[in-house]
């Protein structure tokens, strides 16, 4: 399935900024693209602007990068149990708390990219394992009906929003 295809009624407004925001692309393929992607993309940040902030109180690259990670662990969470049919109303997360939980800023790039890596590949696999069934089935999430295969772009759409905003504040 491609993003231009995904009805808008499987996702929420908010999120529709990722969603829109990709370039009809097909899921699997743009898991797997992105990924590459990506991480070529950071490894040629400039090594001294990981820990760089642009304004008092924002994200440092770095915890950015643990952000994206932390996300599509719980985008992926929520589609593991929307398409195994579970009913269950799952809440939203305060991303601000999880950055102030980290300790990504004395982490090295080659490790966040390490798992990066590691979460979107073991992603990517479960992703492929949904049936189509599986893919289409919505559930609730952050209060909002939701598709599995939705998640599966919100995965996409929100790492290269985060993406852009490196090279619009960051770089």
């Amino acid at each position: 399935m491609n993003s231009n295809q995904l009805p808008v009624n499987e996702y929420s407004k908010f999120n529709a900024t990722y969603i829109n925001a990709l370039e009809n692309v097909e899921l699997f393929e743009e898991l797997e693209i992105s990924l590459h992607d990506f991480i070529k993309f950071v490894q040629n940040i400039p090594l001294d602007k990981f820990d760089y902030s642009y304004a008092e109180g924002k994200w440092t690259i770095k915890e950015i990068i643990q952000h994206i990670i932390d996300a599509e662990r719980i985008f992926a969470y929520r589609a593991l149990r929307i398409s195994r049919n579970d009913k269950t109303p799952l809440p939203g997360f305060e991303e601000n708390d999880y950055v102030d939980n980290t300790d990504a800023k004395s982490r090295s790039i080659q490790e966040l990219l390490t798992e990066f890596s590691a979460v979107r590949h073991s992603n990517l696999l479960m992703f492929k394992s949904f049936s189509d069934e599986q893919l289409r089935r919505i559930g609730i999430a952050s209060n909002h009906e939701v598709s599995v295969r939705a998640l599966g772009f919100l995965i996409i759409g929100h790492m290269k929003h985060h993406q852009k905003v490196f090279i619009e504040r960051y770089l």
